[in-house]
């Protein structure tokens, strides 16, 4: 019998850990006590059965989305199929491309509509879900690689900004990559939608062919992947600066595109040591 979510105040106080099955998230709300340990309440109590609901559409989420295809029941899967079906057309993608931020998304909502919050963010690896009050501002530093985590930008939020979601994707993360990018962060509304949008842009920093690059079917890896046989990558060799400019080149004019369809609002996207930033909001490099 599968365990029910795990909750716990951190050892600041002041952060709340929730984890159920692969999900793993790091909650900080601002605002009265009293609002504050509703907040916390509420985002336990959302989180139960979440994972389940999920679960049981999960050949669905698996999918790849084409235009026109039936969205999942549940309303986070919803979340999921929304946030990916926007690049259908043009790319494949699934549900699962948006899973983090979409969870993110669903714990803060059920936070900010049980208590008066000044802020509040729910980071799911990552992948983060903001909220911000009249006048109240969150800053957010860029982290590349998992294994060697160092901050590769900066970016500062504020309540009148439209961005209420931050993700990374890349090939040191939590799912697989198609491309080479140690890492891409995406600024968008929300934080589905910047986890999806996160996907296409690392999947366009690439060199297709390149013999330093390491790629195996996603299905070797993981039997399950929604990805299947495609093949991700592994590893990343040696690269001429000509070479790291011309994958990050390949991805930068795909995330200005999307900056200027209006699906998100920024980009930063590292690859051995540079980095290039676009769009409508302010990110520093490091």
């Amino acid at each position: 019998m599968r365990r029910g979510p795990q909750v716990a105040l951190l050892a600041d106080g002041r952060r709340l850990h929730l984890q159920d099955g692969p999900i793993d998230l790091i909650v900080e709300a601002f605002g009265a006590s009293e609002a504050v340990g509703a907040a916390y309440r509420a985002a336990a109590q959302r989180l139960d059965g979440l994972l389940d609901a999920l679960c049981q559409e999960l050949p669905l989420l698996r999918a790849p989305v084409s235009p026109g295809s039936a969205p999942p029941a549940d309303p986070v899967g919803r979340r999921m199929h929304d946030a990916v079906a926007l690049y259908a057309v043009e790319d494949f993608i699934t549900p699962m491309a948006a899973v983090a931020g979409a969870v993110a998304d669903a714990i803060l909502a059920a936070m900010v509509e049980a208590a008066p919050l000044d802020r509040a963010y729910v980071n799911n690896g990552g992948d983060i879900a903001l909220h911000l009050g009249l006048g109240q501002r969150l800053a957010a530093g860029l982290v590349g690689r998992s294994e060697r985590p160092s901050l590769f930008g900066r970016c500062e939020i504020a309540a009148s900004d439209p961005v209420r979601g931050i993700a990374t994707s890349g090939r040191g993360g939590r799912s697989f990559s198609l491309g080479i990018a140690d890492a891409v962060t995406i600024l968008a509304r929300t934080a589905a939608e910047a986890d999806a949008a996160a996907t296409i842009v690392a999947n366009a920093v690439d060199l297709p062919g390149h013999a330093a690059i390491t790629r195996v079917p996603a299905a070797d890896l993981q039997p399950d992947s929604d990805l299947g046989e495609r093949l991700v990558t592994r590893a990343v060799g040696p690269l001429a600066p000509d070479e790291i400019d011309r994958a990050l080149g390949r991805g930068l004019d795909r995330a200005e595109r999307l900056v200027g369809a209006g699906l998100i609002q920024a980009a930063a996207l590292h690859l051995a040591g540079q980095t290039l930033v676009t769009g409508r909001h302010a990110i520093i490099a490091a």
